[in-house]
């Protein structure tokens, strides 16, 4: 099936916004606010952006409370674990490490779905496995790879978001999102993550109210940005296909080191962008499945 340019445009849309949600988060940390606060105010916002969408289509959103266990998983996978690691570790990690290090999902999640019978072997995915591997350690090892070695520790924190994403993404193929549409699935799943953040961000002492600073306006703006780039890419993966819309991921990862370059002052090393090389040809040869996406 052929994609006009409207299309293409959208998944360079997808991808470079998707990237600038990365300097921005890095920018958000800035802040010296702890991490679940940050990750509550993330999810007030996209509940507000993912409801006003809801409220334009005005289709409902469809909950029944056999849906609250399906919230609660997705909510722990999606969100609430991958989201406090998110911020724990950019505050500590270069932003541009960042977008390279979540370009690591469909790579997680292969050897995962054979663990569960869920895919096949196949000999070219597995080679993208390797050079996935690989490009962490090109990171991970050399001892200019990275502006502080000290920085080494915290990259494990960093991949347990892309881990999660990818026992998420599994979990939701296997289960299905229970007759929802993704866009009332994900608001469903936005609201159970907020009374979970919210009450471990009072138990731990890490409320705040945010105030009128550029670290909580980048905040604001990322988090609203994910919630309308969900939306599009949810339209674009029922209009074109799951595999033609993730090719976004592609240009997630690129326009990410780019934005982190301009906005930052970042300058990866020669390892990085090595790293980044290879990580992508692993994804290129990692891909996704195609799956239905409901509309």
């Amino acid at each position: 099936m052929s994609h006009g340019w409207k299309e293409r445009g959208l998944v360079l849309a997808l991808g470079a916004g998707w990237g600038m949600t990365q300097p921005l988060g890095k920018i958000a940390t800035s802040s010296g606010h702890p991490a679940f606060g940050l990750v509550f105010w993330q999810l007030v916002t996209c509940i507000l952006v993912l409801g006003l969408i809801t409220l334009v289509r005005r289709r409902g959103i469809g909950w029944r409370r056999e849906h609250l266990g399906f919230f609660v998983m997705v909510a722990l996978l999606g969100t609430v674990v991958p989201n406090f690691t998110f911020y724990t570790s950019a505050a500590q990690l270069p932003s541009g490490i960042m977008s390279i290090i979540i370009s690591t999902i469909p790579l997680i999640a292969f050897p995962i779905n054979l663990a569960l019978k869920m895919d096949h072997f196949d000999l070219k995915r597995a080679m993208g496995l390797a050079l996935g591997l690989t490009g962490v350690l090109m990171i991970a090892l050399p001892q200019s790879s990275l502006p502080d070695r000290a920085m080494l520790a915290f990259l494990p924190i960093a991949m347990i978001g892309p881990l999660c994403y990818a026992l998420e993404n599994t979990y939701v193929a296997h289960k299905g999102l229970g007759g929802l549409d993704a866009i009332s699935a994900m608001l469903g799943v936005s609201c159970v993550a907020a009374c979970m953040v919210g009450v471990l961000m009072l138990v731990t002492g890490q409320g705040y109210i945010p105030g009128a600073t550029w670290p909580d306006a980048a905040l604001a703006i990322s988090s609203a940005l994910h919630g309308l780039l969900y939306a599009t890419f949810v339209w674009l993966a029922a209009r074109t296909g799951a595999v033609f819309a993730s090719q976004s991921s592609y240009v997630t990862t690129v326009s990410g080191v780019t934005f982190a370059m301009l906005f930052l002052g970042e300058r990866p090393s020669p390892w990085i962008w090595a790293a980044m090389v290879v990580l992508l040809a692993g994804m290129t040869l990692v891909k996704p499945r195609v799956r239905h996406i409901p509309a």
